[in-house]
């Protein structure tokens, strides 16, 4: 009876005693991520800095049925629907994942099919109006409505679509015909207009480069149809030599003098289009681009010859750390040159009483911020508005064996005793410091978390594997890579074509990337890889054709 009183009254102090203790203890903050999505007929790209995973479908998956087959979130995260599954994507569908707190993300679809409708004699492109189905073809106003020969259409995905009337009975045009266009579980009905129209011939653009201008017209498809230009106060027109014909459009790229002043127009057949004035671009290389300047701060080496004309970076100071140096000045040249010095890169593990990384021999256009733990956090670009057509410089590569693996990308097969890959890449931008200058969520502070600048937007933290660059993002104009996959000996001369996702967009940065070791930014690669660079030249009139 005694023992049972005892327990009694201990209970009873106990829970009387952690009536005062107040739980005050944090809990962790671990950020949940939707890591990955796998299945047929699309593919995923995760947003982790906007908590937003976009799957990219296929023309003839149903987007009403995505059948996603599996899905990985951050390990014992709990999410508020099952990820692997079937779902109607017409709408973005909201995923709550949860452990000690809750993230909302987002799975949204975007799906492209490629449409089109064109009729003999049609004047110009077609013009689309997808929210409203809506698709618009022009002809000569000589045009027969009643007798329109449609040469093609397609209004939905490839094999699976049909329509009706086909287009073998779409003959009358006055100037509307309504078709119905089926596939999976839909049906739409689309409305194509032929309109008549005076306008025979048309430069519908002139985008002047700084030795080259893209010249784009319109006019009547089956005609003779083309360019002339001349230097603005000349009397003789020239005509443009190799113009792409497609139905009613056309195109050219024509080759020119930097700074200097042009005519142009369109013709079709005997009828010309207006005369366009336009002013060829000035030609700029880039700053130190033979790698003759270098100097040496607090025992690191920078590309530069001092702090007021930085323009070339590279991880030397998160090397220094560990009393390593990754990139310098190295005496040999390659053959030829005028200068005294190139860019010596060599990987290596940095490390500290045993602690450390891989890391990188590498030089890039941006600046070095800082180091996160054993991590690095950089910035890319410089300001840079003239459009080059191509990278040309000099290269010699050891490649290693790789002997340090962190991480390989997603959809790589890389294992030690693989060769390493060095890597040249060269980008022009519309980036701000807004959209991409932010670090990883995992910096708290709102003042170093932000470290892109107007100067060097783009900031790239290897704790994050959504901030690395990504060559076909929306902001990208345009993009060029050489991957070196073994040993060059000897000095190589390369040029690396610059691929424009659009002519008429002017770039605001530049950003060029040279790395020993590929995949550097996930610590992996060979400590026997060395890359030596020299004379890089941005060349403006390169054989380029889009």
């Amino acid at each position: 009876m005694y023992r049972i009183i005892r327990i009694i009254l201990v209970a009873a102090w106990l829970t009387a005693f952690q009536g005062c203790i107040e739980n005050d203890i944090p809990y962790p903050v671990v950020e949940l991520e939707i890591v990955s999505l796998e299945g047929e007929g699309f593919t995923a790209s995760v947003d982790r800095q906007n908590r937003r995973v976009e799957l990219t479908l296929d023309e003839t998956t149903d987007i009403s049925r995505v059948k996603i087959d599996r899905a990985e979130v951050t390990e014992n995260a709990r999410a508020s629907v099952e990820l692997a599954g079937t779902f109607d994507l017409r709408t973005p569908l909201e995923v709550t994942l949860s452990l000690y707190q809750d993230y909302v993300w987002t799975v949204a679809a975007k799906q492209e099919i490629e449409r089109y409708f064109t009729v003999e004699g049609q004047i110009g492109e077609t013009v689309f109006d997808l929210e409203n189905r809506i698709a618009t073809a022009r002809v000569g106003k000589s045009a027969d409505m009643n007798d329109i020969v449609v040469k093609s259409l397609k209004l939905g995905p490839r094999d699976i679509t049909t329509i009706d009337p086909p287009m073998e009975e779409l003959t009358s045009f006055d100037p509307v015909r309504f078709v119905e266009v089926s596939y999976h579980d839909f049906t739409e009905r689309w409305m194509l207009y032929v309109v008549p129209t005076d306008e025979t011939v048309r430069l519908t653009a002139a985008d002047a480069w700084s030795r080259v201008i893209w010249l784009y017209g319109s006019g009547a498809s089956g005609s003779d149809m083309g360019f002339r230009y001349r230097r603005a106060g000349d009397g003789e027109w020239l005509q443009v030599p190799d113009v792409q014909v497609t139905g009613g459009t056309f195109s050219a790229c024509l080759r020119v003098e930097a700074e200097t002043e042009y005519e142009v127009k369109a013709f079709c057949g005997d009828d010309e289009s207006a005369a366009r004035s336009v002013t060829t671009q000035s030609m700029r290389q880039l700053p130190n681009s033979g790698f003759e300047q270098w100097c040496t701060i607090k025992d690191i080496v920078y590309p530069f010859a001092d702090t007021n004309d930085r323009f070339w970076g590279t991880g030397n100071p998160g090397a220094s750390v560990a009393g390593a140096t990754l990139t310098t000045g190295d005496a040999e040249t390659r053959p030829a040159s005028e200068g005294r010095s190139s860019a010596r890169l060599e990987s290596k593990f940095a490390n500290v009483m045993g602690i450390g990384k891989f890391a990188a021999g590498n030089i890039f256009v941006g600046n070095y911020i800082r180091n996160a733990g054993t991590n690095g956090i950089l910035t890319f670009g410089r300001p840079f508005a003239l459009r080059p057509t191509a990278l040309r410089g000099w290269v010699k590569y050891d490649c290693g064996a790789v002997d340090r693996i962190g991480r390989v990308p997603s959809g790589v097969s890389l294992a030690a005793g693989d060769n390493d890959n060095g890597s040249i890449f060269v980008a022009l931008g519309t980036w701000t410091p807004e959209e991409y200058g932010q670090c990883s969520s995992a910096e708290t502070d709102p003042e170093r978390r932000q470290c892109g600048t107007a100067e060097s937007p783009l900031c790239v933290d290897t704790r994050d594997e959504s901030t690395f660059f990504d060559p076909e993002g929306k902001d990208v104009v345009a993009y060029g890579e050489l991957i070196l996959k073994e040993s060059r000996a000897e000095w190589t001369e390369f040029v690396i074509e610059l691929d424009y996702v659009r002519t008429d967009v002017a770039p605001t940065h530049i950003m060029i990337v040279c790395s020993a070791s590929r995949y550097g930014d996930y610590f992996t690669g060979s400590t026997k890889s060395v890359m030596y660079l020299d004379d890089f030249e941005l060349l403006y009139d390169y054989d380029y054709k889009k």
